[in-house]
């Protein structure tokens, strides 16, 4: 939920935030380059491309004024037409924190079911509905999944990149020919890019660059690093296209197999537009995969041919093309080799598709590389802005590298498993649909859980709350805001800004005098500090909310500890907005997560909403020294 006016009242739209007096780096320097008009010479980060992965870094780190971001992109424009669509529960989750998951949600399909088609055992060359299940399980997230057109997506990071102090926006145009990186520890800024442009080439100096150039990726191939896995034979059509149609679930997401090949049915935002996944045979369609003669029309007798009885008529193509299904990965996420992980910082960094590939049927290479980068960019700008330890940034590679291993295991699996061709004697028609039904959380993309390192505990208290999982998202939960009664979602309260939570769950005795939350905010009121900059908000590194048992008739503010009810702004005002009761209207949030009634607990968020630790309400030590492991005391 979003919070203005704490330094003042200013009309207009307050979503948009105060610009910055002047441009520049962190350290006032503000070189300009020859080349794009505006194009500085120096910047604290580089992002190369501007796709999804790109813009969700540029987005995140748009929140932090003192981080000076530039966006490079070959393209000469913004995308026009998307490519991927399919927009995860996880993924809507985070864009929540940006505070734009409405606006996906408003615009974009939701998918609330899925049919499957296999061939009618009575008919073996037509197929027949075998069933139809939710597409996400109960309880699994409050976001659906949602179908939009990722250049809209792409448009609403830009407006949040816009309405950030900077002001900032993509540089279009640019072709990045080198990437040289001084390990010597002599500069401030490392990394030179080379980029050429239609008026020459130009070069930035940069403190961090992160390749976000797709599967050919030039950042990828200047730091020596290759994808390496399955090239595949089995090609695919893609068209977004108005069509004709008898098929009966054209408005629902469809997984289709025949005797005669497998499509996928996307429905797609507005009501007409659909997206058909076309599988290709490399016997039947020989002659057009050979001498690539593929067309929207020979697509579309394809599917005609699959579809059986059913037939549809393509009235109008918004875009198509044809991929090859292949799962490929690189070894490592960032420019350092393996010996010298533990003397050397990572300065160049890789996401998205110029690390990973995926088919597209399981919906995972737009969502998880958007992860990537909502994993990078909090730590990326903690370390820039002196708040974490620089060994933070070796996090990255080794939390996504790993969850990209998992990923592609999965896809190379579900892709084999769609392509499955039975016969009208299959024995178990609905094996897919069960298949589909179990691994709901990978699509879902809430099955990532991170392993132990300096973020995440190795042993925490988890009996203490079994609903928070250590290394797994933050699951959100109804509660109502003790200021206002306003009932809303606990998760939804984070903000991409960087900051560090704490969700303090009390026991039985709530806030009164000698209880245990009380004790630990006056511990924190004394703690925190030592890591919060001279002038910076007391929740700018670390936010402390509480969660109490009461019902909210039954409580009142002014029995809160003080850091429950910090002052902030330059007039020093009080956010009420920090504690949260049960919703009287729903299920009860330590039931529905598992949190010990008697005991409490303190669960500790990632800025990315990732639980790192789970302690009891009397570990003050034990969770000062966690904290200390990361964060960096101020002078």
């Amino acid at each position: 939920m979003a919070q203005f006016y704490v330094d003042g009242y200013r009309p207009g739209d307050p979503f948009v935030s105060e610009p910055l007096d002047a441009p520049g780096s962190r350290s006032g320097v503000d070189i300009r380059s020859p080349g794009p008009e505006g194009l500085p010479g120096t910047a604290d980060v580089l992002i190369v491309g501007a796709g999804p992965a790109g813009l969700v870094l540029a987005a995140q780190l748009a929140n932090f004024p003192d981080v000076h971001t530039v966006v490079v992109d070959r393209r000469d424009g913004p995308l026009e037409v998307g490519q991927a669509d399919g927009v995860a529960c996880r993924t809507v989750e985070m864009f929540e924190a940006f505070g734009l998951a409405g606006r996906l949600v408003e615009e974009g399909y939701l998918v609330n079911e899925v049919s499957f088609w296999r061939p009618d055992p009575e008919r073996p060359g037509e197929i027949a509905r075998t069933g139809r299940i939710p597409d996400v399980e109960d309880g699994l997230s409050e976001m659906p999944h949602v179908i939009v057109n990722q250049a809209r997506m792409l448009a609403y990071l830009r407006d949040h990149m816009a309405r950030s102090p900077r002001r900032a926006e993509p540089f279009y145009g640019l072709q990045v020919d080198d990437v040289v990186v001084d390990t010597t520890g002599s500069s401030d800024h490392p990394v030179s890019v080379t980029m050429g442009h239609r008026g020459g080439t130009s070069t930035i100096r940069a403190r961090y660059v992160v390749g976000c150039d797709g599967a050919r990726s030039g950042t990828r191939a200047a730091i020596g690093r290759e994808l390496r896995g399955d090239a595949s034979n089995q090609s695919w059509g893609v068209m977004d296209v108005l069509v004709d149609t008898d098929f009966p679930d054209i408005r629902l997401k469809s997984a289709i197999t025949s005797a005669e090949g497998s499509i996928l049915v996307i429905p797609r935002e507005g009501g007409y537009l659909v997206r058909l996944y076309i599988e290709l045979d490399n016997v039947r369609d020989r002659e057009m995969l050979g001498d690539r003669s593929i067309t929207p029309e020979k697509l579309a007798a394809v599917a005609n041919r699959i579809l059986r009885p059913y037939t549809l008529e393509v009235r109008d193509v918004g875009w198509w093309s044809v991929y090859e299904v292949g799962q490929r990965l690189c070894d490592r996420f960032d420019d350092v080799p393996e010996p010298e992980v533990a003397t050397r910082r990572p300065r160049v960094f890789i996401a998205g598709d110029a690390c990973h590939t995926h088919s597209a049927k399981a919906g995972q290479g737009m969502n998880v590389s958007m992860a990537d980068t909502w994993n990078l960019g909090w730590k990326l700008g903690a370390v820039l802005r002196g708040t974490a330890r620089p060994e933070l940034l070796h996090t990255y590679s080794e939390e996504r590298q790993r969850v990209a291993q998992e990923l592609i295991d999965f896809d190379r699996e579900f892709a084999a498993m769609f392509s499955a061709h039975p016969d009208g004697a299959d024995p178990d028609p609905e094996k897919f649909q069960r298949y589909f039904r179990d691994q709901g959380r990978f699509t879902a993309g809430v099955a990532v859980r991170y392993g132990p390192s300096m973020i995440t505990a190795a042993d925490p208290a988890q009996h203490l709350a079994a609903g928070f999982g250590v290394g797994t998202r933050f699951h959100s939960a109804p509660v109502v805001r003790l200021a206002d009664a306003r009932p809303l979602h606990l998760g939804h309260v984070a903000r991409a800004d960087g900051a560090w939570r704490l969700y303090l769950f009390a026991d039985r005795d709530g806030p009164r005098e000698g209880s245990a939350l009380r004790a630990l905010c006056g511990h924190l009121a004394t703690a925190l500090p030592t890591v919060t900059p001279a002038g910076a908000d007391p929740d700018a590194v670390v936010d402390v909310r509480a969660v109490l048992q009461a019902h909210h008739h039954d409580v009142s503010t002014a029995d809160l500890p003080a850091v429950l009810r910090p002052r902030k702004g330059r007039f020093g005002l009080v956010d009420h907005e920090k504690v949260f009761c049960p919703d009287p209207a729903a299920d009860d949030v330590f039931d529905l997560r598992g949190v010990d009634r008697d005991a409490g607990a303190v669960v500790v968020v990632r800025p990315d909403q990732y639980v790192a630790h789970v302690l009891g309400l009397h570990e003050h030590d034990a969770l000062d020294a966690f904290l200390a492991g990361i964060l960096v005391e101020v002078p």
